[in-house]
């Protein structure tokens, strides 16, 4: 084993590492990885960034480009909409419906985006009809997922395993390549999300309100501010209620008019203040001179026709993912308060601009209505509660499917390839006004763009250093020299352990030069293999690092055992389909 070998396998260690505690975001430890292979001249410069001109990278942006238009012009909406009309008002059945037209709608568009968009809509059936959430969200996160291998762009994971099987001189994968595997997959994980494993997922709680899911009329106080006191003729900001008090002003009310708490709103006598906090901190206030408690608000007062309370869940791209509220500058940046975080069924109520947050974390907002709006025009946040939106663009729907499903023929025809299929439909989309540039770089995922370009040189250097060779014969030498499905079973765990801390796509990545090596060693065609990683690395439902799985954590209360009940007979359900077809359709 030579030092290069050692050093590429140390880095790969550091890398599962950081991806699995999140110490950094994933796009910083790519960049890392791709930083520590050039330093170490275990990749030229001139390969290591060639990733971010790739095939793979391009398809992927006008692929995202397009998904994009859609949503914008409200035919994603429509499409699901139209769907949900047809159930009527019976839950099961809605739930039913929700659960399939996810499926159907992450076959063409991210699974993520799909889970996305209709996370409001079962939050919503939820809370009417009395049933509890996480008896639909992880339904829906998983169906979501199930229908990744049914067509070539249902996910990026699909995109660079084929960009990466022609550095082996093997066919790209075509569009619907995968479907003979990918369509029973999705049937019978469907029928088992929506018959045994509803029944295995526990139940958390009933649909509520806003008062339900975070709990807090006990911690609503009413603070008069009295003649002579300190406060008087000071501002919010100056005041310090958060950092001397631990309390959190939501409006001020003076006279007959209610105030959003902008922070440099100057505090009269009279004045009433509208805080929240926990028992201890309301308590302690009523010591402060110049400022009289009187407890147990009604939560309704909070809201106003100005003022208004809304739900918003992190999506992927949001910038404050890993960061807190104070040091992204929340209050000031959108001129909103936070009362408090929903995180996996717990309420954080204290010291919110110091948390932490994480993907999935679901907040409770509160301002004037405008900016409760025009926070959804952030592709970065999912509004929960009843804001209007955006009117979609839907005079340019027809407009926006056409061009979407003509790039996917040219593709599948095999008239033009797909990058530049993809391509294609991004200019025209912009040329005819479906989706301006600014709007469409909002909705891009840029965070994964750029660990896929980060870490395609990783797979340059197992090539490069030999560590690709060495791992393939370690595990030629594990299997055996049998029948090719000892090896496409070793190549399934391999890849589906290694999704669990890393993204499908890095998962991918690093298996795919194992994999193609370890065949070629034992003298099989290396394409069933290529295709199994493909399936394998869409295989996460065990734990809920997926991002699908994240967004519905938080709204459903799970616990992390919850995906491991659930998702563990789905993975090896999925495994047995595997291995039953694709030896068969991809003879090795």
């Amino acid at each position: 084993m030579t030092p290069q070998i050692v050093g590429l396998l140390a880095i790969v260690a550091a890398a599962i590492v950081l991806f699995w505690f999140e110490w950094l975001s994933a796009e910083v430890v790519g960049i890392g990885v791709l930083l520590a292979l050039v330093l170490s001249g275990m990749v030229p410069v001139d390969k290591a960034f060639a990733g971010f001109g790739s095939d793979i990278v391009i398809m992927i942006l006008g692929l995202l480009i397009m998904n994009a238009a859609l949503m914008r012009t409200g035919v994603v909406d429509m499409a699901g909409r139209a769907i949900l009309r047809r159930a009527g008002n019976d839950a099961h059945r809605l739930a039913t419906v929700l659960t399939i037209a996810a499926a159907t709608l992450s076959a063409f568009i991210s699974n993520t985006a799909a889970a996305a968009f209709f996370l409001p809509v079962a939050i919503g059936v939820a809370r009417r009809s009395g049933v509890s959430a996480s008896k639909l969200l992880m339904p829906l996160a998983f169906a979501s997922i199930l229908t990744s291998s049914v067509t070539l762009i249902s996910t990026s994971t699909n995109l660079v395993v084929s960009g990466l099987m022609t550095r082996y001189d093997m066919d790209d994968l075509g569009m619907f390549e995968l479907s003979p595997v990918g369509i029973p997959i999705a049937i019978v994980g469907l029928v088992y999300v929506l018959t045994v494993g509803r029944r295995l997922i526990p139940d958390r709680g009933r649909g509520g309100d806003v008062n339900d899911t975070f709990g807090l009329s006990p911690y609503l106080g009413e603070l008069l501010v009295l003649e002579g006191a300190p406060v008087v003729g000071r501002t919010l900001a100056e005041s310090a209620f958060g950092e001397e008090y631990d309390l959190n002003v939501v409006c001020v009310v003076r006279g007959d008019e209610r105030r959003a708490p902008v922070a440099d709103l100057a505090l009269e006598a009279g004045d009433v203040l509208i805080v929240q906090g926990d028992r201890e901190s309301l308590l302690k206030i009523k010591n402060v001179r110049g400022l009289e408690l009187h407890p147990e608000v009604k939560f309704s007062y909070v809201e106003s026709d100005n003022l208004g309370l809304a739900e918003v869940l992190l999506m992927p791209r949001s910038p404050l993912i890993g960061r807190t509220l104070r040091t992204n500058r929340f209050r000031e940046r959108f001129g909103l308060q936070v009362l408090a975080i929903a995180r996996h069924g717990e309420t954080l109520r204290t010291k919110l601009r110091d948390v932490r947050l994480n993907l999935g974390d679901v907040l409770l907002v509160q301002g004037p209505r405008g900016r409760l709006r025009a926070l959804q025009d952030y592709e970065t946040f999912r509004v929960l509660g009843a804001v209007e939106e955006k009117p979609p663009q839907i005079q340019f729907a027809r407009r926006a499917t056409t061009i979407f499903a003509a790039s996917l023929a040219l593709a599948a025809t095999g008239l033009l390839e797909l990058p530049v299929a993809v391509l294609l439909g991004a200019f025209v989309a912009f040329v005819t006004r479906c989706i301006t540039p600014e709007e469409a770089w909002r909705s891009i995922e840029w965070k994964a763009i750029l660990l896929i370009g980060s870490l395609l040189s990783l797979g340059v250097a197992m090539e490069e250093t030999g560590t690709a060779q060495l791992l393939a014969a370690a595990l030629v030498h594990l299997v055996g020299n049998g029948a090719p499905e000892g090896l496409l079973s070793a190549v399934f765990l391999l890849t589906v352990l290694l999704t669990q801390p890393m993204s499908n796509q890095a998962a991918s990545i690093v298996i795919l030069p194992i994999a193609v090596k370890a065949a070629i060693q034992l003298g099989f065609d290396p394409r069933p293999f290529a295709v199994m990683v493909a399936v394998a690395a869409s295989t996460s439902y065990i734990t809920p690092l997926e991002p699908a799985c994240l967004l519905v954590y938080g709204p459903g209360r799970y616990r992390f055992t919850d995906f491991v009940r659930v998702g563990a007979p789905l993975t090896l359900l999925v495994y047995a389909i595997a291995i039953l077809i694709v030896p068969r359709v991809w003879p090795a």
